[in-house]
């Protein structure tokens, strides 16, 4: 059996909730402490990769870091090779896509933290990130770990979006949910099954380590 695909999919979804988790929890930060023009439109753009078919997410992106974009040449003109359909690609489709479960889960955590702990704390001398770190985030920190969890499952299962800005390339950006629907395409139920079940059962392990390293933890 080939197991890139799915130590391909390890990478790619480690690498993007890593990404979705800085991003994720400070804009959840934002979002939830700070009042600001187009507060809102922020909020539901953030929230797209939801409700977009994946095809279009991946379209949009596509758009977004091709040979032709501003970000695509960039790119290009640094790394000497074109962004799209490599695994870098693959790992920028998977933060997007998950990005919205870890910042709208952990926004409400955030939002739902007594504002009280955080002005006993401002009398005590906290103040801007000593604050957010020391007081915030640890009482949100069961709401952001289960966000994180979530867009760690998300970005491990993800198919459309990565499909269309990685492409499907054996060896190089074939996932294990594209390498599943390859095998399908050809007719050869038996390897998708097992490729399938593979994915399941690691997905399951993870996500039950997970949490038990947040109860651990909080």
């Amino acid at each position: 059996m080939d197991w890139f695909p799915l130590l391909l999919s390890l990478r790619v979804a480690v690498l993007a909730t890593l990404f979705t988790t800085i991003i994720g929890v400070a804009g959840a930060y934002a979002l939830a402490r700070w009042r600001f023009p187009g507060h809102g439109l922020v909020e539901a753009v953030a929230s797209l990769p939801i409700v977009l078919p994946p095809t279009v997410l991946g379209y949009y992106l596509l758009v977004t870091i091709g040979r032709t974009s501003p970000i695509g040449r960039a790119w290009e003109a640094v790394t000497g090779f074109p962004l799209v359909f490599t695994w870098q690609a693959a790992v920028i489709a998977a933060t997007i896509a998950s990005l919205p479960y870890c910042l709208r889960t952990a926004t409400a955590a955030i939002a739902a933290v007594d504002r009280g702990y955080e002005e006993a704390a401002r009398v005590a001398g906290l103040h801007g990130r000593r604050l957010a770190f020391m007081v915030t985030l640890p009482l949100a920190g069961r709401g952001i770990v289960a966000g994180i969890s979530l867009a760690f499952a998300r970005a491990l299962g993800d198919f459309g979006t990565t499909l269309l800005v990685a492409g499907n390339i054996p060896g190089r950006t074939q996932t294990m949910p594209i390498a599943v629907y390859d095998r399908v395409q050809a007719f050869d139920y038996a390897t998708a099954g097992v490729l399938a079940g593979v994915l399941s059962a690691v997905a399951v392990a993870i996500l039950l380590l997970v949490r038990r390293l947040e109860r651990a933890a909080l």
